[in-house]
């Protein structure tokens, strides 16, 4: 059973999950929360697979709730997704550095919805293909960005490192095999032992490290 805590400022969307949830098997509510403070309060004592988190709240915003979650190691086998409503919200790197599992916007298919929670309790990382690929040439248009190449980039083998800009790309385990012609088994390895080397909580902070460390 996936526990889900709902945090959205607004009614009708926090409804609206619950009632998607409750009507789909495998899946149980953890919480509400109308704010980040709630949020993070809640996740502490119900301790969910899944947070679905807004960004724009009332008190502490989506951002910060999630740095707090993510930072409590009582909370380390939850996940965060960040729900979105524009495709350029200029959030979303910022919730993925700051250790979120993945983003969707707000009119995801309910399908959709329910396989990206799955998914990130898996260990996987959802970034949404609607928008990804628009914020990876956005981020990596920055005038002023910052290098800042990770502490343990130096462990890295050269192979890895090619993989590591690879999923920058926003390719998958596939599209990396095909890419450098080799199995998709070894392309899953290649991406696990990068996680592992890199502390790596999932494949989208690992998509943060590429960037920060100058890999993409």
């Amino acid at each position: 059973m996936i526990s889900v805590l709902v945090v959205d400022d607004q009614d009708l969307v926090r409804l609206g999950l619950r009632a998607l949830l409750e009507n789909e098997d495998g899946f149980a509510v953890a919480g509400e929360a109308a704010d980040g403070l709630a949020a993070v309060d809640l996740a502490v004592r119900t301790k969910p697979d899944v947070v679905l988190m807004d960004i724009r709240m009332p008190g502490i915003d989506g951002l910060e709730a999630t740095r707090r979650i993510v930072a409590n190691p009582a909370l380390a086998e939850t996940r965060v997704i960040v729900l979105t409503t524009f495709e350029r919200d200029e959030y979303v790197f910022d919730a993925l550095r700051l250790g979120a599992s993945g983003f969707l916007l707000k009119d995801t298919p309910p399908a959709r919805l329910i396989e990206a929670m799955q998914t990130v309790v898996d260990g996987g990382a959802l970034l949404a293909p609607s928008v990804t690929r628009t914020l990876i040439r956005e981020f990596a248009g920055q005038q002023h960005r910052v290098v800042t190449p990770h502490p343990n980039l130096g462990q890295l083998t050269e192979r890895e490192r090619e993989v590591v800009g690879l999923v920058a790309q926003g390719m998958n385990n596939d599209e990396i095999a095909r890419e450098l012609v080799v199995s998709p088994a070894t392309a899953r390895t290649h991406v696990s032992r990068a996680m592992i080397k890199l502390g790596a909580r999932d494949r989208a902070q690992l998509v943060v490290f590429a960037y920060q460390s100058g890999l993409a």
